[in-house]
């Protein structure tokens, strides 16, 4: 087998064509977990203006899931939330959602993807936002925990006095979570 395909069409493409580029996507999926981490460590000494910045607000919020007795997926939740911040600033919540997507419960899902919202009832009225947005979703099912979520862990989390856990704490739970098979998580509660 080639390291390449003999197409430039994916129309042109032939079963071995396929079968090699299914045997590298295999392979390079299974390192998705290191490059989160490593995007999530790309936010050391981002958005200045903070106590801390927001790699240490990410551990620092997934600190506080995990004392809380929060589970391991939601704990990795709690980690990469705002990983999407760099690549995305005005919709870093979609971003962070959509990578956990196939790996975490309907409801964890929707929490990351809406938990900006729901964070802005703590500072958007101070730059002319709606601080109750939020209400929108008031009756949802996930509404609760999307709120438990921001108030408990996510606001919470500036703190350069907390007793933040480390990064290696929650390596081995990340590489759990993005171990999964894809939507295997759908059957599983978060």
């Amino acid at each position: 087998m080639t390291n390449t395909v003999s197409f430039t069409s994916m129309d042109q493409g032939t079963a071995e064509d396929y079968a090699l580029l299914h045997h590298l996507e295999k392979d390079f999926t299974a390192n998705t977990a290191n490059r989160v981490l490593g995007h999530l460590q790309a936010l050391q000494g981002s958005m200045g203006g903070h106590k801390i910045d927001r790699y240490q607000h990410s551990l620092q919020t997934a600190s506080r899931a995990l004392r809380d007795g929060a589970s391991e997926e939601m704990v990795v939740a709690a980690l990469i939330h705002d990983v999407g911040d760099l690549l995305a600033p005005d919709n870093h919540s979609d971003l962070a959602a959509a990578i956990l997507q196939p790996f975490v419960s309907a409801q964890t899902h929707w929490i990351v993807r809406h938990h900006g919202i729901f964070q802005g009832y703590f500072f958007w009225h101070f730059i002319g936002g709606d601080r109750f947005a939020f209400e929108a979703y008031r009756g949802h099912e996930h509404f609760d925990a999307t709120r438990a979520f921001c108030d408990r862990w996510d606001q919470t989390s500036f703190d350069p006095a907390y007793d933040t856990l480390g990064l290696e704490v929650f390596e081995p739970m990340v590489q759990r979570i993005f171990a999964r098979t894809p939507y295997e998580a759908s059957r599983t509660a978060a």
